[in-house]
């Protein structure tokens, strides 16, 4: 019988020394984690303050969803083609030029994941909060806020603990943290939906609002962030059993899926509670499930979804230093994201690193002013992405084994067309925080180029 030692040097990638333990299932349960998260659970109420019915915010989520599996099939052939570790950063980086590499690099090290983990770790807070609402009657909004921001912290020094102690440990708590996740949601959904005391009429109810493009855009960039996650498996390349079979996979189970979860949601909520209730409400499915089941059970059940938003919180501490390490490993970010931990088999300094960053945007951010500067920030590189597909093709990089875009080149096309328009109208609409996202993008320039001329002189001095 194989030693473990020999097993684990035969699954270990030759060229960066991580272990390849990941199969289909624990893959596509990193892509469904990655995108069921604060978004689904939070924005619908949002959504509902721009938009004039629950018909608009349902063909948000639906048009959405097209959008992101068309990035998904793009996605899956170009990770297909380069299966190594670091997503967009390895794309961007073998298409373009480094320097876009690192730019998407060093977005996702302040925006693409710190950012998102600060976010669900307040969408955890929002929903523990929410069941106990009845039990703080007496508290102020500032010491409630104060309250709402320390469990946050909490948790996700907690989870980058988890996932500091090894890949083994991490996907036992990610896969069962994603079941729960999609049992809660599944069977919320499904039994709110048939047993539930809610109104379908509530579906066709609305407000005495026009439809405003403006907001309409508004609203699509938040569904654009609750879909984000799409791409995740990509991330992880370099950790998986043969890429080329379980990337495709996982990048088109793990949409699918969330896609049907997400509108099923959709339903529920605004066929339980009146559309002008749901308004400007964070925690859009503790007030659906208050209406459906009443006020025990549904404040009951925001404990339940707390425990829910873990999972993307998990699935986000997994992904980001897996980038920072592909970039460190060009030496094109800090030397300690390329060290693997000798006994956890993990990039554990990127790890401890990119929690104190979530830590530092739970203190000093807002929910609400999150979601907004995330939803620009990540709409810039998988765009650039997507194009590189056409690029890949003409080169024939990974031409033998790739998967094959469906509809090629309609899906490409579609995607880039759809995410180009929402971006314009986002800026417009938004401008502070979309600029706050493209100054963050901007600031990696300078950034770049004083790395690449330290490490050159580094070089020359040898």
């Amino acid at each position: 019988m194989e030693s473990a030692a020999i097993t684990a040097k035969k699954n270990t990638d030759k060229d960066t020394g991580l272990v390849r333990k990941l199969g289909p299932v624990s893959a596509t349960a990193i892509v469904v984690a990655n995108m069921i998260g604060a978004g689904i659970f939070t924005t619908s109420g949002i959504m509902a303050a721009e938009l004039p019915s629950a018909g608009w915010v349902i063909f948000c989520w639906v048009f959405g969803g097209a959008i992101a599996l068309s990035g998904a099939l793009c996605y899956a052939e170009l990770a297909t083609r380069m299966p190594q570790a670091g997503g967009e950063y390895l794309y961007l980086k073998r298409l373009y030029h480094p320097a876009l590499g690192f730019l998407t690099g060093w977005t996702s090290f302040f925006v693409g994941f710190s950012v998102p983990i600060a976010a669900s770790a307040l969408g955890f807070s929002e929903y523990l909060f929410a069941g106990l609402s009845t039990r703080l009657t007496d508290i102020t909004p500032i010491t409630l806020l104060l309250y709402k921001k320390s469990i946050a912290v909490l948790i996700i020094v907690i989870f980058t603990v988890i996932h500091y102690l090894g890949l083994k440990v991490g996907s036992i708590v990610q896969n069962s943290l994603t079941a729960v996740k999609i049992f809660i949601v599944l069977g919320l959904a499904s039994v709110g939906l048939i047993l539930g005391g809610g109104n379908w009429s509530y579906l066709s109810s609305g407000v005495s609002q026009p439809l405003n493009l403006w907001s309409l855009g508004t609203a699509m960039m938040l569904v654009g962030f609750s879909y984000s996650g799409w791409n995740a498996s990509a991330y992880i390349a370099g950790e998986l059993r043969n890429p080329r079979k379980t990337l495709p996979i996982s990048l088109l189970a793990g949409t699918g899926i969330v896609i049907f979860i997400f509108l099923m949601v959709n339903v529920f909520i605004f066929q339980s509670a009146q559309y002008s209730e749901l308004q400007n409400t964070i925690a859009v499915v503790k007030t659906a499930a208050v209406g459906s089941f009443g006020n025990w059970i549904g404040e009951n059940l925001s404990f339940l979804i707390a425990i829910g938003l873990l999972s993307s919180l998990s699935a986000f501490i997994i992904l980001g230093p897996r980038v920072y390490y592909a970039m460190a490993q060009d030496r094109l970010f800090f030397p300690f994201a390329a060290k693997v931990h000798r006994r956890y088999m993990v990039p554990a300094a990127s790890i401890v690193i990119q929690g104190t960053i979530a830590v530092l945007m739970v203190v000093i951010g807002s929910f609400e002013q999150l979601l907004i500067y995330i939803g620009f920030a990540l709409g810039i590189f998988p765009w650039l992405a997507v194009i590189g597909v056409f690029i890949a093709r003409k080169h024939k990089i990974g031409e033998e084994t790739a998967f094959k875009v469906w509809g090629y080149p309609l899906v490409p096309v579609f995607f880039l067309f759809c995410s180009l328009v929402l971006m314009i109208f986002n800026y417009i609409n938004r401008p502070l925080e979309s600029t706050a996202a493209v100054v963050t993008v901007l600031a990696g320039i300078p950034c770049y180029y004083l790395w690449v001329r330290s490490v050159n002189k580094a070089d020359n001095k040898k």
